[in-house]
């Protein structure tokens, strides 16, 4: 008898049939799916059957067999694809540990779409060719996004362009090096041991995108040197750099049993590298039969993006932001509040620049149903609370823009911090002078959203994987059951306690920093902040492993960084430097970690490479740093001539004021103006149990995928981001997770990931041509006409708010 599909009107779930096992009391079949239960990811409609049909060539671990043909089978995809909507829980593989068998292929098809599952371990990775480009991505890629980065506007050096441009000079290499063979200590190498292969260009990429976004605590250093007029040696900057920088990967090594090694953290941003790198390392000069190859299609997309983006991006910049409505009633301030895109909350549909609709990351990647989470939150905190706080007039917000990601002053002024500060210090009858800090609409419910993401998540992780993070500290690699994971065990793993004695040494040399030199910072705070890190990885990369989003907890540290450390701007922004640095790095490094686990890279290796790139980046970055404020004339002042006004070291000064130096205390404690938003951490922790609750008591329900962590944190770049931003991504979002999906299965499987990668190569490309040829020379070229201008000249652009001050008036509370 066939057993029933899950409906809402029996209310029970029905798992598929599984193979009947020889071995009695041990139930791993339905472990295995109880375990994935309520997996939102999960292929439930698989169709169970034997492999005795599956044509994967896998390596095998109990024969030792390679994968024959590899350069021509490791990117093919199709078979998978072919075999896509099936599991089967028999194979011809077993793992070490059990005699329970598996099949060949990952249960979750956005994997099965975007990896391949076999390997060949004698593939050469340690060559010189990876290292010699590794190195100089590294030093290239983090000291050029460390200039722009402190000019405005600035440019990004994405690791898609080393993804690109590795593989022909990879080959290039492959042509020019010699091919001697040398020994040295019994160790035989070449300079050019064989074909450029796919697994050196992970390895080069992985180092690039390590040092993509800089070094978090060369902010410190800047508002050190320029706003609090600091001198700092050498050595300082340094090891503050790189122990910020390499204690947060050896907690994401640390952590490789919860978010690398389970199959279920797919980390969808994997994903889409996995497919480019297959995709790219394809046998040249064979054509697909029936469809366009993947190559093709790749090289078409980066075509078409990169042509596209001169027109939002350049020719019609309207295009881009499209607030269509403000346009037509410029001055119109409700309408301007509603619909802009500058301060505004951008409540359309409709943008036309791909920048703009993967602001918040690529629509391609993250699942349908963290997407629809997303929206859900964007309506109702930004959508429907934010307008109805703004028109009330809650908080005086009247008086200021709808949406700005500033503070401002009881004039409708943004806050000058500079008034409130003697010799770099908070000073508190200038500010009693002065004025109370006043929040816009959207950041004051950024803040609460911010708190309401922190609880929530770490209640959905207690409540949801409790007890797998218990049985998971007891776990190692060989435990695993899916393919990838039984193929890695060919490599040696890299032991605990290489990662624990990194962590040690760094911990040590932050210590002697922050107490060596003038910081403030007492090491029992640096401890808290260390541990706050370790502690909120877990939940904050699970989080970005399943769901592809972000949880912003920079507001948190800061706010307990304020409480813990009143009138310490530099102790507050060490101590939120070491907690959120240590969060995301081991959330970014673990993200790797599963690039590596997807692409099968020897893990040793990975954590050599991963080290190397963190210790020569933190290097460059500061000794371009120095330079900069040696060299360039005003440099970070607000009128400088080349526009090296240091944006994001301005915020960071802004916030490590607002919170070492006014302090939570006179904005959230009880009779402070936001005091209210504190509600939201109870919210926050409430809201996930109701749905745990439903999701359990009707298990393979929709209430399995209402995920109150994302709905949160998925808002959390609003501001600066705006409505459009997300409706856009939503939009297109279903169009290719839901409905492509759904009704064009293979296409998705085939192209999807695909496609992704190709508009944001696009895109990349187009933004460095646009700049450094049209923008940056002598002063750029400039196209005025209306479709560049009209909707710079609206209240949105302008910022004007529902209500003005009169002139010598001020807005608020008379005391403070």
């Amino acid at each position: 008898m066939e057993p029933k599909a899950y409906t809402s009107a029996t209310n029970i779930a029905v798992l598929p049939a599984v193979r009947h096992r020889g071995i009695p009391d041990v139930p791993e079949d339905v472990d295995f799916l109880m375990e994935h239960l309520n997996d939102p990811n999960f292929d439930y409609g698989a169709e169970f059957r034997s492999s005795m049909d599956s044509s994967t060539e896998t390596y095998e671990l109990d024969n030792n067999k390679t994968a024959d043909a590899y350069s021509t089978t490791i990117s093919d995809l199709e078979s998978h694809s072919r075999r896509s909507l099936r599991y089967s829980t028999a194979s011809r593989t077993d793992t070490p540990s059990s005699s329970f068998e598996y099949d060949d292929e990952s249960p979750y098809p956005e994997v099965r779409a975007a990896v391949s599952s076999v390997d060949d371990p004698t593939m050469p990775v340690n060559t010189f060719r990876m290292w010699f480009l590794g190195l100089c991505y590294t030093v290239l890629i983090s000291g050029l996004n460390q200039f722009f980065s402190m000019r405005y506007p600035s440019v990004l050096i994405t690791g898609i362009v080393a993804q690109l441009s590795a593989l022909p000079f990879g080959k290039g290499l492959e042509r020019v090096l010699p091919t001697t063979r040398f020994r040295t200590l019994g160790y035989t190498w070449s300079l050019n041991p064989g074909p450029f292969n796919i697994k050196e260009h992970v390895v080069i990429t992985i180092m690039a995108n390590l040092v993509v976004n800089g070094a978090y605590a060369t902010d410190i250093l800047a508002t050190q040197r320029s706003f609090y007029d600091q001198s700092l040696s050498n050595s300082y900057q340094y090891f503050l750099v790189l122990s910020t920088q390499l204690i947060g990967f050896s907690v994401g090594g640390l952590l490789r049993r919860f978010l690398v090694y389970p199959c279920s953290m797919i980390w969808p941003g994997a994903l889409v590298n996995s497919a480019l790198f297959n995709t790219l390392h394809r046998t040249y000069g064979k054509p697909e039969r029936r469809h366009i190859s993947r190559g093709k299609f790749f090289a078409i997309a980066v075509a078409c993006s990169f042509i596209w983006y001169f027109v939002p991006g350049y020719l019609w910049t309207g295009l881009s932001v499209f607030n269509w409505v403000c346009w037509i009633v410029p001055t119109n301030v409700a309408v301007n509040s509603l619909f802009g895109t500058s301060t505004g909350l951008g409540m359309g549909l409709l943008t036309f620049d791909w920048s703009m609709i993967s602001y918040i990351g690529s629509p391609l990647v993250t699942p349908w149903w963290s997407e629809a989470n997303t929206a859900v939150g964007l309506l109702i905190c930004f959508w429907i609370i934010a307008p109805i706080l703004y028109f009330t007039n809650s908080w005086y917000m009247q008086y200021l823009p709808m949406s700005a990601s500033v503070t401002f002053d009881n004039t409708g002024m943004p806050y000058n911090l500079t008034q409130i500060v003697t010799n770099g210090v908070f000073d508190e009858s200038k500010y009693a002078a002065y004025s109370p800090t006043f929040l816009p609409a959207t950041l004051a419910v950024a803040y609460g959203v911010a708190f309401a993401a922190f609880a929530s998540v770490v209640v959905h992780t207690l409540l949801w994987y409790r007890h797998d993070i218990i049985r998971r500290f007891r776990s190692d690699l060989r435990d695993e059951r899916d393919v990838h994971s039984r193929l890695m065990q060919a490599y040696p793993e890299v032991p605990q306690w290489w990662y624990a004695s990194l962590g040690i040494i760094m911990l040590l040399i932050l210590i002697i920093v922050v107490e060596v030199f003038p910081t403030d910072v007492p090491i029992w705070a640096l401890c808290i902040a260390l541990l706050l890190a370790a502690l909120m990885s877990v939940p904050a990369g699970i989080l970005q492993a399943i769901t592809n989003q972000q949880i912003g907890l920079s507001v948190m540290y800061e706010l307990l960084g304020g409480y813990l450390l009143p009138g310490k701007p530099i102790a507050v922004m060490i101590f939120k430097a070491a907690a959120f640095a240590g969060t995301t790095q081991a959330v970014g490094f673990s993200g790797d970690l599963k690039l590596g686990h997807y692409m099968k890279i020897p893990p040793r290796l990975m954590f050599l490479a991963q080290v190397i790139a963190a210790l020569v980046s933190s290097l460059v970055v500061t000794a371009v740093q120095n330079w900069m404020f040696a060299n360039i004339v005003d440099f970070c002042q607000p009128n400088q001539p080349d526009y090296f006004t240091c944006p994001s070291t301005t915020v960071f000064a802004t916030a490590s004021l607002i919170w070492g130096g006014i302090g939570p205390q006179r904005i959230f404690s009880p009779g402070a103006m936001y005091n209210p938003l504190l509600w939201f951490f109870f919210i926050g922790a409430i809201l996930p149990i109701p749905f745990y609750y439903l999701a359990r008591r009707f298990p393979l329900s929709y209430w399995r995928y209402i995920n109150i962590p994302v709905l949160f944190a998925g808002i959390g770049a609003f501001p600066p981001a705006t409505g459009i931003n997300y409706s856009s991504w939503v939009l297109v979002g279903f169009i290719f997770q839901w409905f492509m999906r759904r009704y064009h299965f293979r296409w998705w499987m085939r192209y999807n990931y695909i496609l992704s990668a190709g508009l944001d190569a696009g895109v990349a490309i187009g933004i460095l041509f646009i700049f450094f040829t049209l923008q940056m020379p002598k002063g750029g070229i400039q196209l005025n006409w209306w479709g560049n201008d009209a909707w710079q000249n609206t209240a949105d652009a302008l910022g004007t708010p529902m209500r003005v001050a009169a002139q010598g008036q001020i807005f608020g509370p008379s005391s403070w």
